[in-house]
C-alpha cells in the first residue's frame, strides 16, 4: 500500500497541473463512474499531461464510485442537489471528446470544498467527467491567506450549555473590539480569530441549524453539544464546538469544521478540565 506521504505527495502534483478554475453549471453534465475516464480518448488525454504514471492511476482510482459523495451517485440526487454542485471548487486537468462531445475531466480538491454540504463533501481529491456544456470558467480567486482550522480547544476548559436556546446567531463578533480583545487575550492569532468570527454566525453553521426555523425543532438538543471556553467577555462566553468531539450528534447538527457559539455567560457551566 502505498504511505500516506507518498500519496500528499501525488495530490500536491496534481494540484500542480490543473489549470483553470470552474464552475459546474449543470447536474446532467456530470457523467457517472469513471468508464469515460477509463476509456481510450481519455487516456491518451491523460498521458499526455505528462503526469507520472502513477499519478494517472491516481485519477483514474480517485474518479471510481467508492470516491463519489452519495448526493453526485445517480442522476437523481444529482438533479436534486442541482443549488449546491454549482458551489464545488473545481478544476480543469484534461480535456478529450467521446463521440463527438467535448468532455473535461476537473479536479475537486477536498480541503478546498470543506464547505459544501456532507452528502456533496468529498473525502479525497475527486475526479469527475464533465461534458463541456456543463461548465464555465470560474473568476480568478483573488490570493488569500489560507484559512484557519480554528484556535486549539483541548487545554481549555469544558463548558456545558444550560440554557441551551439563549445562543447568539446572529452575533457580529467580528465588529466587536472588546470581544476582538478577549480572544487574543485568550491566546489566540488572528487567522483565528477571524476563524471563530465567521464560524460563530448561524449561516456558517451546519445545514439543520442554520436559521431560526430549522433550528428551533433542534434547539434542546444544543445541550448536547460538547463544547470548550473559548474566550469570555462582559457578560458572554464564545464556546468552541470541535468536530473531534461531536460526531455522535445528529447529522444535520454535526459539524464538519470546528463551529462556535456566543452564549450569556448565565446560560452555561465551565468546569475546569485536566490540562494535557
Amino acid at each position: 500500500m502505498r504511505s500516506l506521504f507518498t500519496l500528499l505527495a501525488a495530490c500536491s502534483v496534481l494540484a500542480l497541473h490543473a489549470q483553470q478554475q470552474v464552475r459546474i453549471t449543470r447536474w446532467d453534465a456530470i457523467r457517472t463512474g469513471n468508464e469515460l475516464i477509463k476509456g481510450r480518448s481519455a487516456k491518451a488525454a491523460l498521458q499526455a499531461t505528462g503526469l507520472p504514471e502513477d499519478q494517472q492511476a491516481l485519477v483514474v482510482t480517485n474518479s471510481g464510485a467508492q470516491f463519489w459523495p452519495v448526493a453526485l451517485a445517480n442522476d437523481s440526487t444529482r438533479q436534486a442537489s442541482a443549488p449546491y454542485i454549482a458551489n464545488y471548487v473545481a478544476y480543469r486537468m484534461f480535456s478529450f471528446h467521446e463521440d463527438t462531445v467535448p468532455f473535461t475531466v476537473v479536479m475537486v480538491p477536498a480541503k478546498d470544498n470543506i464547505h459544501m454540504p456532507e452528502e456533496l463533501r468529498p473525502t479525497a481529491d475527486l475526479f469527475l467527467a464533465v461534458a463541456d456544456a456543463g461548465l464555465a470558467d470560474a473568476a480568478p480567486a483573488r490570493q488569500r491567506p489560507e484559512i484557519s482550522r480554528g484556535p486549539r480547544w483541548k487545554d481549555r476548559d469544558q463548558a456545558i450549555i444550560l440554557k441551551p436556546a439563549e445562543v447568539y446567531a446572529t452575533y457580529d463578533l467580528g465588529s466587536d473590539a472588546i470581544a476582538r480583545q478577549a480572544l487574543s487575550d485568550a491566546g489566540m492569532s488572528t487567522p483565528e480569530i477571524e476563524a471563530v468570527a465567521f464560524r460563530s454566525h448561524e449561516r456558517n453553521w451546519p445545514d439543520g441549524i442554520d436559521t431560526y426555523e430549522e433550528r428551533s425543532a433542534l434547539i434542546s438538543q444544543f445541550g448536547k453539544y460538547k463544547a470548550f471556553v473559548g474566550a469570555s467577555w462582559d457578560d458572554k462566553v464564545v464556546l468552541i464546538v470541535p468536530v473531534e468531539k461531536n460526531k455522535s450528534m445528529p447529522k444535520l447538527m454535526r459539524p464538519y469544521v470546528d463551529i462556535y457559539l456566543v452564549y450569556a455567560k448565565s446560560a452555561v457551566s465551565v468546569k475546569a478540565s485536566r490540562r494535557k
